[in-house]
C-alpha cells in the first residue's frame, strides 16, 4: 500500500467505505486486478485515506490535497533546484519493461513475424547510428510498430541514455512528450521543474527515441528537435500527419505493402498450414484490394481460423451415427470462404464469431471512442470473472493494436462495429465505465502511475459519462493525475469536471475545480489565467461560507500578485529631445511648413525643412500692409470655461477690430465687412410672432360684454374690430393675389359701418375663436341690412381680376376675423 499521510481532523480523513467481501487491497508491484475486478461497477466506493503527495513544481511547493484542494507555497531556501541523476543500466531495462503493453493473460500467442522489412531496418539502424533523425511513413496498418521494435533491438548499445520508447498518440504540442522523455531519463519521481529548467536538462539526453503515432508536425515539431539536439529521432507517422518543415532536415522512409508472395507466407504463418488453390487466388484478389496492408492479412488469416474450427466441428458431428427416427443421413456442409468485401472490412464478422466477452469488451471500447481499459478492470465491467482473457482473443483477431502500454481498436475497427450496432449502448457503457473508475482511482491501493497510464481511458469515460458520475470522476481523478505529473490529463480532468459540476449545480465541487485550475495555471506561469480561476473559486467559497477554502485561495491569489510585480518591467519615463538650435551663420534657416493630408481621415503634419535663402535680384516694392482679422473676443488662452465658450461664439455686441495706421504714401486697406450672423434674424422673427400672439389676445380682452345679434335671416357671425392696415377696399384682392369665395348658397358677410354698435362685440364664450391668420383676409362687399325689413340675400361673389397691392410690411400684423355669433343671443 502506499505510503500516505493523513491529518489528525476527522475533515481530512474520511471513513472507511465498506468494500465488498473477498476483496483484498493489490500490492503496488502487482497488476490491478483486486480493486478493478472485485469492486460492483454501479456503486462507487471512497477511498479509505486521504492520499496527499507533495511535489516540486519550478519554485514552487504543491500539496496535492484531494479533500480541501491543493496548496501551493513559494519552494524553501536551499531545497531542490539541483539536476537529478540519470538512470542507469538497470533502471533503463525496468523502465523498458513498464513502458510495454502489459502482459495478457493465459497462453502467449504467437507474434505475425515481420516480412519484407530487412531493407527498411537496415537502413532505419544505419541513419539513427549517425545521428540523423528520420520519419518513417506508413499508412494505418502496414507494421510500423512491429518495425520500431525491431530497430529498438538493434540499437540498444549505441547511444549513451540508451532507446527510450514514447507514444506521440493525442499530443498536439512537444511539451508532453519533453516532459515524458525528461521522466525517462532521470530519476526525479517527485519533482516537474518549470519551463526553462526542463529545456536547460533535456539538452544534455543523449539518446535514440522512438516516438510512434506522432501526430504534430511543423513548428510544434522543430521545437521538439531544437529541444533535444543530442537525440536522434525515429518518428512514426501516418500520410495525413502534418509534414515537416524544410528546416527540420528530417530523412524519409516510406513504408509500402507487401507482395503477392510474402501475403501469401503471412496467411499461412497465421492459419499454421498451406494454403490451398481457392484459398491462394483469395489472396490474390485480397492483396490487390487492400495494397498489401498487413493488418487485413492478419485478420485475414483470423477468418481462416474460424472457418476451419467451424468446419472442423462440422465433420466431426457427420461421424456420429443418425438417430433411428432420422429419415435419411445428414448432407455434409462447409462453410466458404469470406468475399471480398467481408475481408475488406472484417470486424462484423469477426465480432460475431468470439465470445460473449469478448463482444461486451468492443461494446466498451467503442463507448470509449476506441480505447480499450485494462484487462482487469475488463471482470468488473463485463460482470465475467474470465474477461480477462478477452483481450488476447480479440489481439489474435487484429481487433486491437497495442498504443504505449494499453490497447485500443484497430484502425477503421471502430467505424466498422458502429455500423454494426455495437455503438446503440454507448450512454449506458460510458456511465458504467465512469462508476467504475471514480471508485478505482480514489482507491488507497492504487497508486498516482497507474492511474497515468490509464489516462486516455479514464478521459474517455469522462467524456461520455452523465453529469453526476462526470463530477464524481474528475473529483477522485484529479489529484492522481497531479500527483503523477501528468498535467495535461489533470487540466483537462479539471474543464471536464468544472462544467459537469456547473451543469449539476455543485456549487462546492465548481469551487474546487476552479481552485485547482488557477494552482495549475500558476504552476505553469500563466498569470492570468491563474488569477481569473483564483478570483471565481474565492467567489465561491465565500457564497459557502468555506473560511478554509477562502484562505487557501488567497494566498495563492497573493503568489500571482508577487508573481506579477516582479515580471513586470518599469518603463523608464517619456523624455521628448528639445528642438536643435539654429545654425550661427544664418546659412539655413528652419522654416515650418504644412502638409495637407493624404486621406480625408488622415490629420495635418507639420516637417520642418531648412530652406536656404536666395538673394533678391532686383528691389521689390513694398507691399501694402493687411489689416489682420481680429475675432470679436480676443483671447491670448484658449477658453477654459462653458460660458467663455459661448461667449466667444455668440457675442453681445461687436466689437471693430483695431485699425493699424496706414504708411506713408499708401492707402489704407479696406476692412473687411464683418459676416453677418444669422441670431438677430431669428429673434426679429420671434418678436414678430409674438406681437402677433398678443394684439390677438388683447383685441379679444378689450372687447365688449355685449352680445348682439344679427337680424333673423343674418349669417349669425360677428366681425373682429381688430384693424388691419392697409385692408383692401371692396372687390380687390389680398397681397397674395386669391380671393376669398363664399361656399354654395351661403351669403356673403356684410361690411359694418365704423362706429355702430356691431363693432364693439364679443365672441359666444360657448365658441371657441378662430386662430389668428397671418395673412389679411378681404370680407367680401354685402349690402347693410335694413331696421324695417329682413336682410336681403347677397349676391352670390364674383372674382374681380387682381390689382395691384402695396408691398407686405416687414412686420405680420394681426387680420380682422369673423367669430360666428351664438343662435341664442338677442340684440
Amino acid at each position: 500500500m502506499d505510503r500516505t499521510q493523513g491529518q489528525p481532523e476527522p475533515v481530512e480523513q474520511p471513513a472507511t467505505a465498506s468494500v465488498p467481501a473477498g476483496t483484498a487491497p493489490a500490492p503496488p508491484g502487482t497488476a490491478a486486478a483486486a480493486p478493478g475486478a472485485a469492486a460492483p461497477a454501479s456503486v462507487p466506493a471512497a477511498p479509505g485515506v486521504a492520499r496527499i503527495v507533495t511535489l516540486t513544481a519550478g519554485d514552487f511547493t504543491l500539496t496535492v490535497n484531494p479533500v480541501d484542494g491543493s496548496e501551493i507555497e513559494p519552494r524553501r531556501p536551499g531545497t531542490g533546484g539541483s539536476a537529478p541523476a540519470k538512470r542507469d543500466a538497470a533502471g533503463r531495462a525496468a523502465r523498458d519493461a513498464a513502458a510495454r503493453p502489459p502482459v495478457l493473460p493465459g497462453p502467449a500467442a504467437p507474434a505475425p513475424p515481420l516480412l519484407a522489412r530487412d531493407e527498411e531496418r537496415e537502413r532505419l539502424v544505419r541513419l539513427l547510428g549517425r545521428g540523423r533523425s528520420v520519419r518513417l511513413t506508413g499508412p494505418a496498418g502496414s507494421g510500423r510498430s512491429s518495425l520500431l521494435d525491431a530497430v529498438a533491438a538493434a540499437c540498444t548499445r549505441l547511444a549513451p541514455d540508451g532507446v527510450v520508447r514514447l507514444s506521440g498518440y493525442g499530443h498536439q504540442q512537444p511539451g508532453e512528450l519533453l516532459y515524458a522523455l525528461y521522466d525517462a531519463v532521470y530519476e526525479a519521481p517527485r519533482e516537474r521543474p518549470e519551463r526553462a529548467q526542463l529545456l536547460a536538462r533535456v539538452r544534455d539526453i543523449g539518446a535514440i527515441v522512438l516516438l510512434d503515432d506522432l501526430e504534430m508536425g511543423g513548428a510544434a515539431l522543430d521545437e521538439l528537435l531544437r529541444a533535444t539536439p543530442e537525440c536522434a529521432y525515429l518518428l512514426a507517422a501516418t500520410p495525413d500527419t502534418r509534414a515537416p518543415s524544410d528546416d527540420s532536415h528530417l530523412e524519409e522512409v516510406f513504408l509500402a505493402g507487401l507482395g503477392r508472395a510474402d501475403c501469401v507466407e503471412l496467411l499461412e504463418a497465421g492459419i499454421g498450414r498451406a494454403l490451398t488453390e481457392e484459398e491462394t487466388a483469395w489472396a490474390g484478389d485480397l492483396r490487390f484490394a487492400s495494397e498489401g496492408l498487413p493488418l487485413r492479412f492478419v485478420q485475414a488469416a483470423a477468418l481462416l481460423r474460424q472457418r476451419d474450427e467451424r468446419n472442423r466441428s462440422r465433420a466431426e458431428d457427420e461421424h456420429d451415427e443418425p438417430g433411428v427416427f432420422d429419415e435419411r443421413p445428414r448432407d455434409p456442409e462447409s462453410v466458404p470462404l469470406p468475399t471480398l468485401a467481408e475481408a475488406a472490412a472484417p470486424a462484423e464478422l469477426l465480432a460475431s464469431r468470439v465470445s460473449e466477452s469478448a463482444r461486451a469488451a468492443l461494446r466498451i471500447a467503442s463507448a470509449l471512442g476506441g480505447e480499450l481499459p485494462h484487462h482487469a478492470h475488463l471482470p468488473a465491467l463485463v460482470g465475467d470473472t474470465h474477461a480477462d482473457a478477452a483481450v488476447a482473443e480479440l489481439l489474435g483477431c487484429g481487433l486491437l493494436t497495442p498504443v504505449g502500454t494499453r490497447y485500443r481498436l484497430a484502425a477503421g475497427v471502430l467505424r466498422q462495429l458502429e455500423e454494426a450496432g455495437y455503438g446503440d449502448t454507448a450512454a449506458e457503457e460510458a456511465r458504467t465505465a465512469a462508476r467504475h473508475y471514480a471508485w478505482w482511482t480514489g482507491h488507497a491501493s492504487v497508486t498516482p502511475e497507474r492511474v497515468a497510464a490509464e489516462a486516455d481511458a479514464v478521459l474517455a469515460a469522462l467524456a461520455g459519462a452523465d453529469v453526476v458520475a462526470a463530477v464524481l470522476l474528475a473529483r477522485t481523478a484529479a489529484p492522481a493525475f497531479a500527483a503523477a505529473r501528468h498535467w495535461e490529463a489533470w487540466e483537462r480532468v479539471l474543464r471536464s469536471g468544472a462544467e459537469a459540476a456547473r451543469k449539476a449545480g455543485e456549487v462546492a465541487e465548481q469551487a474546487y475545480f476552479h481552485h485547482e485550475l488557477g494552482v495549475l495555471a500558476l504552476c505553469e506561469g500563466r498569470l492570468d489565467r491563474a488569477r481569473a480561476e483564483l478570483e471565481a473559486s474565492i467567489g465561491l467559497k465565500g457564497a459557502l461560507a468555506d473560511k478554509r477554502g477562502t484562505v487557501a485561495g488567497r494566498r495563492a491569489l497573493a503568489l500571482v500578485a508577487d508573481r506579477e510585480k516582479a515580471g513586470v518591467e518599469v518603463s523608464p519615463p517619456l523624455r521628448l529631445e528639445p528642438p536643435a538650435p539654429a545654425p550661427a551663420g544664418g546659412t539655413a534657416e528652419a522654416v515650418t511648413a504644412a502638409l495637407p493630408p493624404v486621406a480625408p481621415a488622415a490629420p495635418t503634419t507639420a516637417t520642418t525643412t531648412p530652406m536656404t535663402p536666395v538673394a533678391p535680384v532686383a528691389p521689390v516694392a513694398p507691399v501694402t500692409p493687411v489689416n489682420p482679422v481680429v475675432p470679436v473676443i480676443g483671447r491670448s488662452q484658449s477658453p477654459a470655461s462653458l460660458t467663455e465658450v459661448f461667449e466667444e461664439a455668440f457675442p453681445l455686441t461687436h466689437k471693430p477690430a483695431p485699425q493699424t495706421a496706414p504708411a506713408t504714401g499708401y492707402a489704407p486697406a479696406p476692412a473687411r465687412r464683418p459676416r453677418p450672423r444669422r441670431k438677430p434674424a431669428l429673434l426679429a422673427a420671434a418678436g414678430a410672432l409674438t406681437v402677433v400672439a398678443l394684439g390677438t389676445v388683447m383685441a379679444l380682452a378689450m372687447s365688449g360684454s355685449d352680445d348682439p345679434r344679427t337680424p333673423a335671416g343674418g349669417d349669425g357671425t360677428a366681425t373682429s374690430s381688430t384693424p388691419t392696415p392697409g385692408a383692401s377696399a371692396p372687390g380687390v384682392t389680398d397681397p397674395s393675389g386669391n380671393v376669398p369665395a363664399a361656399g354654395p348658397g351661403t351669403p356673403a358677410p356684410e361690411a359694418p359701418d365704423p362706429g355702430s354698435p356691431e363693432t364693439t362685440l364679443t365672441p359666444d364664450p360657448n365658441r371657441p375663436p378662430r386662430p389668428p391668420s397671418r395673412k389679411p383676409v378681404t370680407p367680401p362687399p354685402s349690402q347693410k341690412p335694413s331696421s324695417n325689413g329682413p336682410k336681403p340675400p347677397s349676391p352670390d361673389p364674383v372674382t374681380t381680376p387682381p390689382a395691384t397691392t402695396p408691398p407686405p410690411s416687414p412686420d405680420p400684423t394681426p387680420t380682422a376675423t369673423t367669430t360666428p355669433a351664438s343662435p341664442t343671443a338677442t340684440l
